[in-house]
């Protein structure tokens, strides 16, 4: 049960990191948590780090009688889904950086709704 809870967390992580930006459009202060998530999503990927949640999720499954994996939780899960192929280190790169883009898009369009309220208000 731990172990799926892991994952769940993990899985429910990598979703915030992706899409956790839109949260702003309704709830600003969102951005004091998904920023920094955010940025430690694009820094692993970029660096090729693993994520603790990872040692975790291996570390119950081991404990529970099961055998851990020994790649990252993206390799292990996302891959499948996303690369038919091994998951190479310049592939992970460009997941890191579709991440990056892909926030800074949704960053920018929610400046943008902001600054063009803020100039309607002050015509007023």
């Amino acid at each position: 049960m731990l172990t799926d809870m892991a994952m769940f967390v993990h899985v429910s992580f990598v979703c915030f990191v992706l899409l956790g930006g839109l949260l702003l459009l309704r709830w600003p202060r969102v951005v004091w948590l998904h920023l920094p998530a955010a940025l430690w999503g694009v820094t692993v990927e970029l660096t090729g780090k693993v994520c603790p949640l990872t040692y975790l999720e291996n570390h119950w499954r081991r404990m529970a009688g099961g055998t851990g994996y020994q790649t990252s939780f993206v390799e292990q899960y996302l891959e499948p889904l996303l690369y038919p192929a091994g998951l190479t280190p310049g592939n992970q790169q460009m997941l890191g950086l579709f991440v990056l883009l892909l926030n800074l898009v949704i960053y920018a369009l929610i400046w943008r709704r902001y600054r063009t309220k803020k100039g309607r208000a002050s015509e007023v």
